[in-house]
């Protein structure tokens, strides 16, 4: 009837339900569990079954999907079977029960000595556990019986607050250790307990925010000396430049009263290679490629930190890995307009080949990475395998949405461009190389212009691998966003300068020059991890190692091309603006 069919659609809008965070009294709560590993190995993770305990037999088990965001970070979420109710208190419930064999204790007696820790979720609050302990066997009289032993926790206590209808907080806290011993009978408990709160909802989050940590006053001091040093840098680059090119511009034009007036850069001689100094870079097309990609990460890098700024995505789980691999897709139209109007002006015959590479080349570093790092996690069995569905997702976004717009971008950009439109005419013949000093080398000036962009973002780094590979949730993407546009502007002060010791001693490859330079910081921040590895982590076995330096391979390849490509535009700026005064013809 029609009264029957408007109470079943009021039931409908006044239940509850996880997506919705609001529940009614008594309504079931269902608890979700994630993975298992090594604490010491945040990557070596597991499903919660690979260890042979029991299961509550009676319940159907279901599965939550977390998105592709979830399925690449290895998330895979079942029901534990723990009966759970809003606002029902549980006093230690039997969950299930098993006895010990060989193969039981071997699996639990290694779990315990690596600090196997178990990862839960309720209502989208994620909870942690530890799974056992090493501890002393006590005698009779109740004194320490002297070597340790494995123990496994057997009873959950779960402490949750709640806000009217909306759960607010959990806390879980493990106890009732029980000896691993062959034949001994383990049973499962739990308890729930529910608290009020006048915590808001909106505010639930917070806790698991280490702001202790990521606000602390040396991570304030350093952005500010960070700022510092890109205004002492910024104002002692401007005064050398403007002294010196004066003096230069004031000798090209005769003007003899002037030139006297400062003896700064008495033997410059960049404005003799006028006629080389746009010629075409050696490998043109990979330069293209390189520059191409460079673009299309700084406007993901922008955006990607933007987002996360506005849109608090650290709470959502998934939603980063999600969101990057979308605005990757997105912003291939600004890689294929960059990189094919680049190409097209150094006069790139075969636009093709420049864009295919452009392609390929970064997503076909990660993917070859990924993929060796699925195989080691295979052999594992572990649960950071990514399904062959995931992979095939992310391939068909590079195929169906990355690919078409990397293309479209390519033929605008190669279209809207002049081809040799610079400031000086290039010279048919290159001139030949002068001999110069070591410190204008075009690698030494490569090599020392990563270091002062590295230190002013290296404490950053610190924050960053601490919260990637210490189970901390980075969210203060203002500092990042801040130190993001300290590093650009670094990168491209220090690469000016390399630039004109490098045109000064007659060499015109500032291309690559200006590029390795800016993009050396990545050497030293990869290097910076090789410490970090050693000396801040406890990390061990071939599936972590794989997986650290693996991942930091591709954020260092990242970088590598985003502050080359930063670089290279201030150059290429401060180049094309020194040679518009010079007369070529």
């Amino acid at each position: 009837t029609l009264g029957d069919a408007l109470v079943l659609a009021a039931l409908q809008v006044v239940r509850g339900d996880e997506s919705s965070h609001k529940y009614q009294s008594g309504e079931t709560v269902i608890v979700w569990v994630n993975k298992i590993g090594p604490f010491h190995n945040p990557q070596e993770t597991y499903t919660f079954d690979s260890l042979g305990l029991c299961r509550d037999e009676s319940k159907e088990l279901k599965h939550k999907s977390g998105g592709l965001g979830g399925l690449l970070t290895g998330d895979h979420l079942e029901d534990s079977g723990i009966q759970m109710s809003f606002q029902t208190n549980i006093e230690n419930q039997v969950f299930c029960s098993m006895a010990l064999d060989s193969d039981h204790i071997g699996k639990l007696t290694d779990a315990v000595e690596q600090h196997y820790w178990y990862q839960m979720y309720i209502d989208d609050l994620p909870v942690w556990g530890m799974f056992g302990e090493l501890m002393a066997a006590q005698g009779s009289d109740g004194s320490d019986g002297g070597d340790e032993q494995a123990f496994i926790y057997t009873h959950r206590d779960f402490t949750i607050s709640y806000n009217h209808r909306r759960i607010i907080e959990i806390n879980l806290t493990t106890g009732k250790p029980v000896a691993l011993q062959k034949g001994k009978e383990l049973k499962f408990t739990y308890s729930v307990k529910w608290v009020g709160t006048q915590k808001k909802f909106s505010k639930r989050f917070d806790r698991y925010l280490d702001s202790g940590f990521f606000e602390h006053k040396i991570h304030w001091f350093s952005v500010f000396n960070s700022v510092m040093m890109v205004v002492f840098l910024c104002g002692l680059v401007s005064l050398i430049l403007m002294r010196v090119l004066r003096s230069d511009y004031s000798r090209y034009r005769g003007d003899e009263e002037d030139a006297d007036m400062d003896h700064v850069g008495d033997e410059t001689g960049w404005k003799l290679i006028h006629g080389d100094v746009f010629s075409q870079p050696i490998f043109l097309e990979l330069y293209a490629s390189l520059i191409g990609t460079g673009y299309q990460l700084a406007t993901l890098t922008f955006w990607g930190i933007l987002i996360s700024v506005i849109g608090s995505l650290y709470s959502i789980r998934g939603s980063i890995p999600t969101m990057l691999l979308v605005c990757y897709a997105i912003t291939s139209f600004v890689s294929g307009c960059t990189g094919g109007s680049f190409y097209k002006r150094y006069g790139g015959k075969f636009w093709k080949n420049q864009m295919a590479l452009s392609a390929v080349m970064f997503p076909g570093l990660v993917l070859s990475v990924v993929i060796i790092l699925n195989m080691i996690a295979i052999v594992y069995e572990s649960q950071a395998a990514i399904s062959l569905n995931a992979l095939m997702a992310v391939v068909a976004f590079w195929l169906f949405l990355s690919s078409p717009l990397l293309f479209l971008g390519t033929i605008i950009g190669k279209n809207m461009t002049e081809e040799l439109d610079f400031p000086c005419r290039p010279s048919k013949y290159r001139r030949p190389l002068p001999r110069k000093q070591w410190y204008t080398h075009p690698l030494t000036l490569a090599i020392a212009g990563g270091v002062l962009p590295f230190g002013s973002i290296f404490i950053e780094m610190y924050y960053a691998f601490t919260s990637f590979w210490n189970y901390k949730f980075y969210y203060v993407y203002g500092f990042l966003f801040l130190v993001y546009c300290i590093l650009i502007i670094v990168t491209v002060c220090v690469t000016i300068v390399c630039t004109y010791f490098l045109l000064n001693a007659e060499d015109y490859r500032w291309q690559w020059t200006a590029f390795l330079a800016g993009g050396s910081t990545a050497g030293y921040v990869f290097l910076y991890a090789v410490y970090f590895f050693f000396n801040k982590t406890h990390m061990y076995g071939l599936m972590q190692t794989a997986f650290y330096f693996g991942y930091t391979a591709i954020f260092c390849f990242g970088l590598f091309i985003l502050t080359g490509t930063i670089a290279y535009i201030g150059t290429s700026l401060f180049v094309h603006k020194i040679y518009y005064y010079i007369k070529s013809d």
